[in-house]
Order: C-alpha cells, then sequence, then structure tokens
C-alpha cells in the first residue's frame, strides 16, 4: 500500500447541465442541477485512496456546512484528515456547466487560499511517513514550494500537477521530481509557448508526465526515450476530475514502475468520465482491474 500526501484544495462542485455553453449576456435553462465535493487536492486523494493508496490530505474548509460535508466526506473515504485546518474565509466552491461531455469551470478559493506553510509544518510527520507527495495549484503558490522543500528534505518524490497554469519558479521546478500538465498547462509552466511539446518533454528527461485527452499520455526515460501510454476508449458522461484521477492514481501506483502507474492511471482516467461529478466516477481498485482484463 503506498503512502500518498496529498497538499491541496478542498471545494464544493455546484454542477449545471445545460443543451449548450451560455454566450455572453445570455440566459438559458438548465437541464439538470447537482452538488459534488471536489478540488483537486481531495479529487486526488479521494482517487488514490480508492485504488488502494494510504492517504493523508493538508488543506483547508471554512467554517461552514460545505466544510463539514467535504471533511466527512474524505473521512468516509478513508482519507486522514488531521490535517485539515478550518479558515476564516468560506470553503472553496467550483461552478462548472456541463454541456455535450465538456465542461467550463468558474472556482471560488475561499479557504483553499488561507493554506500556509506553517499548516504544511505542522503535518511534517506524514512527509517523513509518505511515499509520494502530490500537490497542484489551487492554493497558494507559496505554500506548495514549501511543501517541495519538506518533500525534498525527507527525500520523498514530489509529484507537481500544475493547474491552473501559472508560470513555475526555478526553484519549485527544481524541486519537482514529476511534472504532471497537459500541454496547455505544460506550455504556460515552462514558458514554451510555440515549442514542440515533445521536445519540451525531452529536454527534461524523466521528469514529465503529460496527458493529451483521448490520445493517453506521454512521458519521456531517464535517456529521453519519449514513450506513449494509449488511452482507453470508453463513452465519457462527464470529463470532469479526469485529470485529478490520471494524478492520484499516479501516485498510488508510482511504486510499481513508470510505464506499469502511467498505464493504470490512464485507465483509471478514462474510467472516471463514464459517471457524473469529478468524484463519481473515481473507480475502486477492484474496477479498474477488472476494466484492464476487460477494456
Amino acid at each position: 500500500m503506498a503512502r500518498v500526501v496529498v497538499v491541496g484544495s478542498i471545494n464544493m462542485d455546484l454542477v449545471t447541465e445545460t443543451d449548450t455553453f451560455p454566450r455572453l449576456g445570455e440566459t438559458l435553462f438548465g437541464k439538470r442541477f447537482a452538488q459534488y465535493p471536489g478540488g483537486k487536492g481531495a479529487n486526488q486523494a479521494v482517487a488514490a485512496a480508492r485504488l488502494g493508496a494510504e492517504v493523508t490530505m493538508i488543506g483547508c474548509v471554512g467554517a461552514d456546512a460545505f466544510g463539514d460535508a467535504m471533511k466527512a466526506m474524505l473521512v468516509n473515504e478513508g482519507v486522514d484528515t488531521r490535517w485539515v485546518s478550518t479558515g476564516r474565509e468560506a470553503t472553496g466552491i467550483a461552478a462548472i456547466t456541463l454541456s455535450a461531455g465538456d465542461n467550463a469551470i468558474v472556482v471560488v478559493p475561499g479557504a483553499n487560499h488561507e493554506l500556509s506553510p506553517a499548516d504544511v509544518d505542522r503535518a511534517e510527520q506524514a512527509f517523513h511517513d509518505a511515499d509520494v507527495v502530490l500537490a497542484q495549484l489551487e492554493v497558494p503558490l507559496a505554500t506548495v514550494r514549501h511543501a517541495a522543500r519538506v518533500a525534498h528534505a525527507y527525500g520523498k518524490p514530489f509529484f507537481l500537477n500544475p493547474a491552473p497554469a501559472v508560470a513555475l519558479p526555478d526553484e519549485l521546478l527544481e524541486l519537482t521530481t514529476l511534472l504532471t500538465p497537459n500541454e496547455h498547462e505544460l506550455a504556460t509552466a515552462l514558458q514554451t509557448h510555440g515549442a514542440d511539446w515533445k521536445a519540451v518533454l525531452q529536454r527534461m528527461p524523466g521528469r514529465i508526465a503529460m496527458t493529451h485527452g483521448k490520445d493517453g499520455a506521454y512521458y519521456t526515460t531517464d535517456d529521453g526515450d519519449l514513450q506513449h501510454q494509449p488511452g482507453f476508449a470508453v463513452q465519457a458522461v462527464d470529463t470532469t476530475g479526469a485529470g485529478d484521477t490520471f494524478n492520484g492514481a499516479l501516485a498510488a501506483f508510482w511504486h510499481l514502475g513508470v510505464a506499469e502507474a502511467m498505464r493504470r492511471a490512464n485507465a483509471a482516467g478514462a474510467l472516471s468520465v463514464t459517471r457524473a461529478g469529478a468524484q463519481g466516477g473515481m473507480p475502486t481498485l477492484s474496477e479498474l482491474e477488472r476494466f484492464l482484463t476487460n477494456p
């Protein structure tokens, strides 16, 4: 069982499904509305936990009903929440519009932006015990950078999903064991707009795993050889959370070697889009194993 520490966001997702996305100034009738637990950090924590990892969450929620619900959900999924603090701001939310299997998202960070380096320091024992530390960019960059420093101090692999995409400071890049962007996030994170993404991957051998939608994912060996893990064909219902599932799975299976971790992460990401909600379709270990036996 891999021990994964997730440093990241905790949101409530407010999801509206429509026939088409509204244009500027337009009002549409939606088909249905639902609330789902979300936030990239919480999503990745749940994905890893369902796949058999022992997961500890470091995050921040508000003193409100959404915060209580999110902590209860994480506990129910088997995630250790002792380092989830309560901030002054409201729990973060994501307003998600779904149409034709695609999504548009507006995030209000709320308490997520209160997660501080001091919160990371309080959870130092979790870093000591971890096999992998996983972070994203929906909490302050200074906190993410500090988490990378602590992981480095304990000799732990630090995975960074650079989303939402920003240009990454050199120190954070140097401390990152594995960067897990999509194509757009790769160009923004490394400021390589217009460059051939395959060449960019080869410039950082063994340190980038880039998701590429239905095509699967690409990565390089330590020698710089480009590798492709093909995607898995499924009927998409809701693509929200597919990347988070990929990242949680990658951390959960990293001990199996990069090729097998990539294969399982791609399969888990494919399964996640077959049901509604960022976490609704995230597979359990037994579901993933059945899928891989008969994809």
